[in-house]
């Protein structure tokens, strides 16, 4: 079964990346689709530390049917150390949204790509100038700007002092990284299984072991030495047959951030037996309508080289969104599962 592989590419020009043009991203803030019901603050906070969680990603995943026409996943988490927990993903929340052709927001025709991009489409809710989320705290001296929380005021109070001191109105905002990821592009690419690409992977891997063998992994295909220890260098996950299938599948695209297939099978990175099989057993159905969810996409460990943030760590998370995709008004919540490499500890003596 072909996947749809998600590569990172730095944008050009970020106003492309706007809701306008639908989107597929990390990072930067969130580009919404549906703009009148947004997600709420509570929504959108940790359960464990309140603190507000940061934007991670968006995939734009439509099919032409009455309810479907634009659909958007998005994925939000805790950025925060103590709230990274093995194998667990309440730190996560994914937001399914979705319009049909014809809505309020969004022209039927589809958005042209000559020339200079044009301006997002304006939400009528006011948004946080840090992080782009619901907004509902405005500066209390000037009115002019808008917050989600006060620490994200507080982040963004060196920026926003200039002009409130003056009264002008408030100024394109410059990205906070304690805030923002990093800004990229998500490509997408059909992924081959043709006899010859299977050849092509087993190649890779052999390359890639033996040149680990000679420690000489710094140069291959552009990833470096310590990146390539960090997913694929753990001595305890060698002997696993997830892990080694995990390997061997990716080797040909070793730089892929997301694998797509609605309706597909996770590539797992460890043996789902030892870490998951009981998130998989109880997989909740959809919340909205009650129906079964599926899987629809992964986000990989390679995406952890691009956030710059030495806090996360993850192996595989998985996303699972209404079987249906029933129809919704806003923003619904989906499911995630979180799967990492587990170092088994020996026995003492």
């Amino acid at each position: 079964m072909d996947f749809d592989l998600g590569f990172a590419e730095e944008p050009n020009n970020a106003a492309w990346l706007s809701n306008r043009y639908f989107p597929s991203k990390l990072g930067g803030q969130p580009a919404w689709l549906e703009l009148d019901t947004l997600p709420s603050v509570a929504q959108l906070q940790c359960k464990q530390c309140h603190s507000q969680k940061a934007f991670l990603c968006q995939l734009y995943a439509a099919f032409e049917d009455e309810y479907n026409f634009h659909r958007s996943i998005y994925v939000f988490l805790c950025r925060n150390a103590e709230c990274q927990r093995t194998n667990n993903a309440e730190n996560f929340t994914v937001l399914r949204s979705q319009l049909p052709l014809k809505n309020k927001f969004y022209s039927e025709e589809e958005p042209s790509e000559d020339g200079e991009p044009l301006p997002a489409i304006a939400s009528s809710r006011k948004l946080c100038a840090a992080c782009g989320c619901l907004a509902p705290l405005a500066c209390s001296r000037c009115k002019n700007i808008n917050y989600c929380s006060s620490s994200h005021q507080r982040a963004h109070w060196k920026q926003h002092k200039p002009s409130c001191a003056t009264g002008q109105s408030a100024q394109p905002s410059a990205p906070l990284s304690e805030i923002e990821f990093p800004l990229y592009e998500i490509v997408m690419e059909r992924e081959s299984t043709s006899e010859s690409a299977v050849k092509d992977e087993q190649a890779c891997l052999a390359e890639y072991e033996e040149l680990s063998a000679r420690g000489q992994t710094g140069e291959l295909r552009d990833v470096t030495e310590k990146e390539l220890d960090k997913y694929f260098g753990n001595a305890a996950a060698i002997e696993d047959k997830a892990f080694q299938s995990f390997k061997k599948r990716i080797a040909a695209e070793p730089e892929q951030i997301v694998r797509y297939k609605r309706g597909g099978e996770p590539l797992w990175i460890a043996n789902v037996k030892d870490t998951i099989e009981s998130q998989l057993q109880e997989l909740p159905n959809c919340s909205h309508c009650g129906g079964p969810r599926q899987f629809e996409f992964q986000l990989m460990p390679q995406m952890l080289t691009l956030l710059k943030d030495e806090n996360l760590d993850w192996g595989v998370l998985a996303i699972y969104t209404c079987a249906s995709s029933c129809p919704i008004s806003g923003y619904v919540e989906e499911h995630l599962i979180k799967q990492d490499i587990v170092v088994a500890v020996p026995a003492a003596e």
